[in-house]
């Protein structure tokens, strides 16, 4: 008889419900000394829809709704290729579409890009353009989600779904409490988060304060998102 595994190689320990913490751990260990290793400090966050088209997808889907925001994916690609000139990272979470444009556009800028990936009932893959290393996969949504927020300099929404409503009111909670540093919370799209939202209701009725408007910046091009981001940290 030869020996059992070790309690760090019996995957299926790991995987149980007793490793549970265990693997929380590990989910926010893994991703953090890489990137300390890789000397990434300071992140900006694109995300949106893993459905919005690329130009290239949305020629073959003219009969589709979705395919009128490609203009959004060649946005997110033109704001990663703005980033990546200067001393932040662009970070996605890995999949298609929004995600998919952020990491192009660092790639096609000759500059490196960090995708937090997912496990899903239904298949995501890493798109083409992440980098290998700075690929990482997880479970919990949560653990991913801080990733997201502890290098952030600025979170930039495109349109998604609920996936993207999710996070974009966890930031805003986050910020609204004091639990992070403020920064720019840009959203893509000025009449289309308005449509969603009716932001300027919410504090009529005093469920937010009319100063916690001012936590959101709408802004339709990466141009003005950039701007906004630069002249945030210049004037801090």
């Amino acid at each position: 008889m030869k020996n059992p595994p070790t309690a760090y190689e019996d995957t299926e320990f790991l995987k149980s419900d007793s490793c549970r913490e265990i693997r929380l751990q590990l989910e926010h260990l893994h991703p953090d000394v890489v990137m300390r290793k890789h000397e990434i400090e300071s992140t900006i966050v694109l995300f949106g829809s893993a459905r919005i088209p690329s130009p290239e997808e949305a020629a073959k889907r003219t009969d589709s709704n979705i395919a009128r925001l490609t203009p959004f994916y060649e946005e997110a690609r033109k704001l990663a290729k703005l980033v990546s000139g200067s001393e932040h990272v662009v970070i996605t979470g890995g999949g298609g579409g929004i995600m998919e444009a952020g990491n192009r556009g660092a790639k096609e800028a000759g500059s490196r890009s960090v995708a937090l990936n997912i496990t899903l009932p239904f298949e995501q893959r890493p798109n083409d353009y992440v980098d290998e290393e700075l690929c990482f996969c997880f479970h919990y949504f949560h653990m991913r989600k801080m990733h997201f927020l502890q290098r952030a300099k600025a979170i930039c929404g495109f349109p998604g779904g609920f996936g993207t409503f999710d996070e974009l009111f966890e930031v805003l909670t986050l910020i609204q409490t004091g639990k992070v540093e403020p920064m720019p919370v840009i959203l893509f799209g000025s009449e289309h988060w308005k449509r969603l939202v009716d932001w300027d209701y919410l504090a009529e009725c005093e469920l937010i304060s009319p100063d916690d408007l001012e936590l959101i910046t709408f802004c339709d091009t990466a141009d003005e998102a950039w701007e906004t981001i630069t002249s945030f940290y210049q004037d801090a």
